[in-house]
């Protein structure tokens, strides 16, 4: 029992770590930030699904996908396509050509609603479309890449080019899609209105413990053999191959489990942000998402969270007080980290938050002296005191 529980939090110091980011998130916030800035941190955590997915394939498995953004944005799409169906009632598109179908469909002259579309009226279909969707295709990459034995850079530069190509799929597809504009106007989860301020405090703490949950999946895929096996396929693959194991297979396990996570980030950012665009799924915000890892530490699964808070806090204050430098204040951001901070916020807690902690505590230790030693260094004194009359003549 012990040694489960050892495995999904991981022993002392992870559940004090996780304890410390379960107390940022759940109580911190939500007393100190109103209902906007809030929503906005929950926005944050989205991004944070897919930076945890991450520290997974890229931190110990060695496999650098520059293509998140793929999976966070189907992730998105599927959830946004039950939301938008449920907002295109008959009653609220009588005004259209077409009533019962998505407004962009109507502008594109589509008459009537496309196959394609027609499961997500089912919100069970949904739910397993998010995670079905995104595994499926990067089970189909996985098998294409790493069972012909293509990684590193050349990976990399694959995962890019699908980004580049579901994005301009998605944007040249207006009539399915809504195209530059995404899917917008999303307004209810089956007849609850997620729009007001009570309903973006639920889905927070809905996105929270969805996030606690993948941290803890990932612990415990980390504290198992699996674990040990893609570190050791991150630093000496061949000799994992030439002990018997199927490299290929533990690839696309982890590949397929980090593209998971994102989408349920992609999910809840749909519901808590209330659209979803192609601009979430094409390069930029893909480099950007391990962009939240390298900060965070990509060794780290709770480093991840917190370099996916600090990058977008960053982002947004820099655009908000320098619009016209914001980019080049992230990349110097970026850059820095980099250069001084190789493995991020968790490396820089590792070399000197623990021995700033082992000093505190030798400190701690130290007793003060005891508030007797006066007295008891006074009566010396009196004694040699008496002596000297005993001796004078």
């Amino acid at each position: 029992m012990n040694s489960t529980l050892d495995r999904f939090v991981g022993g002392k110091q992870g559940a004090i770590g996780l304890a410390i980011l379960a107390a940022l998130i759940l109580v911190v916030f939500p007393l100190l930030l109103d209902a906007f800035r809030l929503n906005m941190v929950g926005k944050y955590l989205t991004y944070a699904f897919v930076a945890v997915g991450l520290v997974l394939c890229w931190g110990y498995g060695g496999i650098l996908s520059l293509g998140q953004g793929v999976f966070f944005g189907l992730g998105g799409y599927c959830m946004a396509m039950f939301l938008k169906l449920e907002a295109s009632d008959p009653e609220s598109t009588k005004i259209q050509s077409t009533p019962g179908i998505p407004d962009f469909m109507d502008w594109n002259q589509i008459t009537e609603l496309p196959m394609l579309w027609q499961p997500f009226h089912s919100f069970g279909f949904t739910l397993l479309a998010v995670i079905a969707v995104p595994v499926i295709l990067a089970l189909v990459i996985g098998v294409a890449m790493f069972k012909r034995r293509v990684g590193d850079v050349y990976f990399s530069i694959v995962t890019q080019a699908i980004a580049l190509i579901l994005t301009v799929l998605i944007i040249g597809q207006q009539g399915l899609t809504g195209g530059v504009n995404g899917i917008t106007d999303l307004k209810t989860l089956m007849g609850w209105d997620i729009r007001d301020d009570s309903s973006k405090m639920i889905l927070y703490f809905v996105n929270a413990f969805l996030l606690f949950g993948c941290i803890l999946i990932g612990r415990f895929i980390l504290a198992s053999k699996l674990g040990r096996l893609l570190m050791a396929m991150r630093d000496k693959e061949e000799r994992v191959r030439f002990s018997g194991y199927d490299v290929a297979s533990f690839k696309i396990f982890v590949f397929c489990v980090a593209a998971a996570f994102s989408a349920i980030g992609g999910a809840m950012f749909a519901l808590q942000v209330g659209f979803m665009s192609p601009s979430f799924v094409g390069i930029v915000p893909s480099i950007e998402m391990v962009i939240f890892a390298a900060v965070g530490g990509r060794m780290s699964l709770l480093g991840a969270v917190y370099g996916a808070l600090l990058v977008n806090y960053g982002k947004t204050y820099f655009s908000e007080t320098f619009p016209e430098l914001w980019l080049y204040l992230m990349g110097g951001l970026f850059i820095a980290v980099v250069m001084y901070f190789p493995n991020g916020i968790a490396g820089l807690w590792e070399s000197h938050g623990r021995k700033w902690l082992g000093k505190l505590k030798l400190k701690l230790k130290r007793t003060p002296a005891p508030l007797a030693a006066p007295a008891a260094q006074a009566e010396p004194s009196a004694n040699s005191q008496s002596r000297e009359l005993e001796t004078t003549p």
